[in-house]
């Protein structure tokens, strides 16, 4: 009888895994990552004052002020407090320019 052995695939054959594998953990994981990165980076260069946010405490507050190392929100009555912008996780509401008139801040004279 004569022995047949399974022919070994050669290391050519193994590259195209090699390959593929970091393509795929790029495509599945660092792009998605980088893209919500730079999307809250967006969100946080384009914070005004009145716009109602979400910190990643869970305190919903109103922004007060903006400076470029802290954010001061209200949270309550007479209840301000600062954190680090990137404490902040969402937008709830845009402030916008129908719901200052809507206020009835208006005074007749």
């Amino acid at each position: 009888m004569s022995e047949q052995t399974a022919a070994s695939p050669g290391p050519l054959a193994m590259l195209p895994m090699f390959v593929m594998i970091p393509l795929i953990f790029y495509l599945l994981v660092f792009r998605p990552q980088s893209k919500e990165r730079k999307a809250h980076e967006q969100m946080l260069k384009n914070f005004k004052k009145n716009d109602e946010v979400v910190t990643s405490g869970g305190l919903f507050g109103t922004i007060v002020n903006i400076k470029s190392e802290a954010i001061t929100l209200r949270i309550a009555e007479n209840v301000r407090v600062d954190i680090e912008p990137s404490a902040i996780i969402r937008l709830v509401k845009a402030k916008t320019a129908s719901s200052e008139g809507a206020t009835g801040e208006k005074r007749s004279s």
